[in-house]
């Protein structure tokens, strides 16, 4: 995967809370520390997010992006 973001953040993700319309994603990583994450519930199941999932905390500006590698 490749993005023009600067400031990406690999990690695990630590817990998922889906709600009707978006969901909470919480993710660990050695620096900063832990990054928390609102998106779409729709992002979470399309990327199949889960507990233990390694990703990648993207920021641009004010929001942050989840990205999953294949």
């Amino acid at each position: 995967m490749k993005t023009s973001a600067r400031n990406q953040f690999p990690g695990k993700i630590v817990s998922v809370e889906k709600g009707a319309v978006g969901a909470v994603v919480k993710i660990r990583m050695d620096a900063p520390g832990l990054i928390t994450s609102f998106i779409t519930k729709e992002s979470v199941e399309e990327l199949d997010l889960k507990k233990g999932d390694k990703v990648v905390a993207i920021v641009k500006s004010t929001e942050v992006m989840v990205a999953k590698g294949d």
